[in-house]
């Protein structure tokens, strides 16, 4: 059924479904399969519980219902004095046994946390985004499709990932935009990351369903996002394609949309299931689980320090501003690394400009996490003692900075193998001071009368000398050899 538009086609609503692999875990959610299963040969990281095989028993992960009591902890929610599994049943080929077990929270079921809230910031202001539940379930397996998902000749399933234990939690629809969205996953993943239960840097350790409508449509599901990126994009697509189906006085219908991250639009998947599709049950193969307050104190007295105070403490201990802290808290390989960088270099400001700026810049031209680079942060203080030891000008750290991303090779190093060392004799400035004067009479003219003009001397220089001459001797020397010229012509 689907329903006509009104009006009224502005407003959007976004309510996220996210699941986050428990990563740290060594073991799958019921059974004793390794959870690493990412660079092993399809379906062998694999057991009868995974296929639901008959008289395979289910056992529960008690380390998993650790590690979801801490996440629901640090996202302010309730956590429930005992929870029950139930059977979602339904046919897809990545799920062998033909039912997911996963929580419920209606007809008697109780999932492992309700009523949390997560704090964004939206533009100027600072945005509560209520949490309606937190719960824990399996992980089906993987399909592979050959091409986009709609031409695919043929699918394949890798089971490797069948039973891997996800943490899901579904917000309230009240994000007002994509970018809303991705800071949301951002700020999570930074805080399931300072847990120390996931690792985001994983593919596929987050992924994403997104519900979304306009005001005057209807709810479309948009399956399986796996990047912060992607999620922007997806929603933005689905905003713009609602939006022109509204504004044609066409129906939106209710129905459940597939992100092709290759053409960058959403295609239809099937009409989207209603809650009694799934014919939830108890799940007889397990006991319900009783979640003690003893239990839940000993995993607050285990909780590591979060985002929010981890940002208070880089501001008051480094003296850095809030917006630097907040954004290399956001990532916690980044704040990380950031610390190490202090421990070896202590100006924590200057460490911050630097990553702050060109290192942050580099790794998104390269579609890099900081720990997926070479750099360290060793190399990173290397390169800032040798610009404070002028045996290396600002700018040839910039030029180089890319390359120790990539390689991994030190500064000095780099700068030798280059011939990069910052040319810091006065004589050997003069020289070529000379060459670029007699090579650029107008400009030598032109900054006579305007000191704006010698911008272009200092930068033809800086191109003489592929960026090695010292700057502030540069300027000078230029500038001298500017007022001695202005003499000569004084009557």
């Amino acid at each position: 059924m689907t329903e006509m538009p009104n009006d009224n086609c502005n407003e959007t609503l976004i309510g996220l479904e996210i699941h986050a692999q428990l990563t740290s875990l060594k073991t799958k959610l019921f059974c004793g399969c390794s959870s690493n299963y990412r660079g092993h040969n399809p379906n062998t990281i694999v057991c009868p519980v995974c296929f639901g095989l008959p008289g395979a028993l289910p056992v529960l992960n008690k380390k998993a219902v650790e590690f979801a009591v801490m996440s629901a902890i640090a996202l302010d929610c309730k956590v429930s004095e005992r929870m029950f599994f139930f059977r979602k049943n339904y046919y897809y080929p990545d799920m062998p046994k033909n039912f997911q077990i996963s929580q419920y929270d209606y007809a008697g079921g109780v999932p492992l946390a309700v009523g949390g809230n997560l704090f964004i910031e939206a533009g100027r202001r600072r945005k509560k985004v209520r949490i309606s539940r937190v719960h824990l379930e399996e992980d089906p397996g993987r399909l592979v499709h050959l091409g986009s998902i709609d031409k695919s000749p043929y699918t394949l399933v890798d089971y490797n990932r069948s039973g891997i234990a996800l943490l899901e939690l579904v917000t309230d629809p009240e994000l007002k935009s994509p970018k809303e969205a991705r800071i949301l996953l951002q700020k999570l993943r930074s805080i399931l990351e300072h847990l120390g239960v996931f690792d985001g840097g994983l593919e596929g350790a987050m992924r994403c369903d997104a519900n979304i409508s306009l005001v005057g449509g209807t709810r479309v599901e948009i399956k399986n996002i796996s990047s912060f990126k992607e999620v922007e994009r997806a929603l933005s697509f689905e905003i713009m394609r609602q939006k022109d189906l509204l504004q044609k006085e066409l129906a939106v219908k209710r129905e459940t949309r597939h992100w092709d991250e290759t053409r960058r639009i959403t295609l239809t998947l099937r009409t989207k299931e209603e809650e009694h599709d799934y014919r939830y049950f108890p799940e007889p193969d397990l006991v319900p689980i009783l979640i003690t307050k003893d239990f839940i104190e000993k995993i607050k007295e285990k909780m590591p320090e979060l985002p929010e105070a981890r940002i208070r403490r880089f501001t008051v201990t480094y003296n850095i501003p809030n917006y630097d802290a907040k954004v290399l808290v956001s990532d916690k390989a980044l704040a990380d690394f950031f610390e190490r960088s202090v421990k070896l270099y202590n100006n924590p400001k200057k460490v911050s400009n630097w990553m702050m700026s060109d290192l942050l810049r580099c790794l998104y031209e390269n579609n890099l996490e900081i720990q997926e680079s070479k750099m360290t942060p060793e190399n990173l203080v290397e390169m800032i003692r040798l610009i404070d030891g002028e045996v290396i000008s600002g700018k040839i750290g910039k030029r180089i900075l890319p390359e120790i991303v990539s390689t991994g090779q030190r500064p000095l190093q780099i700068i030798e193998e280059k011939d990069l060392v910052k040319i810091a004799s006065r004589e050997a400035l003069e020289k070529i001071v000379d060459r670029v004067f007699k090579a650029n009479l107008k400009a030598v003219n032109d900054a006579l009368l305007d000191e704006k003009a010698v911008h272009f001397l200092v930068g033809q220089l800086m191109k003489a000398t592929k960026g090695k001459a010292d700057p502030q001797l540069a300027n000078k020397i230029i500038m001298e050899k500017l007022e001695f010229l202005k003499a000569e012509k004084s009557p």
